[in-house]
């Protein structure tokens, strides 16, 4: 008799951001966003000079949880979803901790677009949504395997989940998303017509 089974899982969890911590407010963190970015000129600058759309922090500012207090709170809440996470994946982490790296905050304009990359220094990487309006972007992963499927044919319209190419998925506001390091993903194009998709990103190393 034939069997056939998936191997070589690649996770990704999804949690309302207060599920491990009390309720951040969202009005607060996004109000924080706005007002780091505007006061933040080495990160416009960088911005600029790299043709970044909108704004990030990530070529800028470091201590984010010691600026504002309610990032604070974020990293304690990141940190209990980490661990979920890493219980999932069954790391043997041999005594060690998977701890925050780095932290910073993306406000992407209609029409941005955040190009496919990965995180090659980190373990777990990952993202909280706070402004998520009509329209705004959704998260585009890639199957790792994808750079070997040269003579592959392509996927049926509505294969199973797990043997797409690409995934999408649609945060709201208030959830977090997390990946292992090594995923392939990207942004593509923020179709909302006036408002800015924000969002707070960070990555997770073993020490």
């Amino acid at each position: 008799m034939s069997t056939i089974r998936s191997l070589f899982a690649t996770r990704l969890y999804r949690a309302a951001l207060s599920e491990h911590a009390p309720a951040i407010d969202a009005d607060e963190l996004a109000a924080s966003c706005f007002s780091i970015a505007e006061d933040d000129e080495a990160g416009q600058d960088w911005c600029e000079e790299n043709g970044y759309p909108g704004y990030t922090s990530y070529a800028s500012l470091t201590d984010l949880p010691w600026r504002f207090p309610i990032f604070a709170d974020l990293v304690k809440a990141l940190d209990k979803h980490v661990s979920a996470f890493a219980a999932d994946l069954e790391f043997d982490l041999g005594g060690r901790a998977l701890v925050l790296e780095d932290l910073w905050i993306n406000i992407l304009p209609p029409g941005g677009t955040h190009a496919s990359h990965i995180h090659p220094h980190s373990v777990i990487s990952g993202t909280t949504y706070v402004a998520m309006p009509e329209g705004a972007s959704a998260l585009k992963l890639e199957d790792p395997r994808l750079p070997m499927m040269m003579a592959a044919p392509p996927r049926r319209k509505g294969c199973r989940e797990e043997l797409r190419t690409f995934i999408y998925e649609a945060p709201a506001v208030g959830d977090v998303l997390l990946w292992e390091s090594w995923l392939r993903h990207e942004v593509p194009l923020n179709m909302a017509e006036d408002d800015e998709r924000v969002s707070v990103s960070f990555n997770y190393r073993w020490e």
